[in-house]
């Protein structure tokens, strides 16, 4: 099996989620079970069926959380080496070289992408393209829309 890169942030947000579907989510959903079994009938009580599977939901999502943290590789990117260079947990700040804008992105695992918070995946195309690169390097992106040039202003260890 194949380590999964994860931030200090991202390992800290899986572990919450775990311990909230075993210790909130699990006792509700096994409670609502038994409500729905002391309606009578099974096969046409429509409460116990959409319980049960909720149940199988949050079980799986349990599973796929403590595979995830069992293969995790941990990396806190306030110890590496503050070189310049783009790795995984940086934050970096990029000119786009066509139309002069400048946008910020961290590089960070596939649970924890969210374009929406300037985060994104270290399986992304941006990320592909940065990570090895240093500050002042042009780097080409290829997108949908066609190739995009950037310039790296700035990364950070944050």
């Amino acid at each position: 099996m194949n380590a999964i890169p994860m931030t200090v942030a991202g390992a800290k947000a899986l572990e919450v989620e775990l311990l909230r579907l075993k210790d909130v989510e699990r006792p509700r959903i096994v409670n609502e079970i038994a409500t729905a079994r002391a309606h009578g009938d099974l096969k046409e009580n429509a409460e116990y069926h959409s319980a049960k599977d909720e149940q199988g939901f949050i079980e799986g999502r349990i599973q796929e959380i403590e595979s995830k943290l069992s293969r995790m590789q941990l990396i806190d990117v306030t110890q590496l080496p503050q070189d310049g260079r783009c790795v995984f947990g940086t934050t970096i700040t990029l000119l786009n070289l066509t139309d002069k804008s400048e946008t910020s992105y961290q590089i960070v695992g596939e649970d924890e992408a969210d374009i929406e918070l300037d985060k994104i995946s270290c399986h992304s195309p941006i990320a592909k393209a940065l990570i090895g690169n240093e500050e002042g390097d042009e780097v080409t992106v290829k997108a949908p829309k066609g190739d995009i040039l950037y310039e790296i202003i700035e990364v950070q260890y944050i």
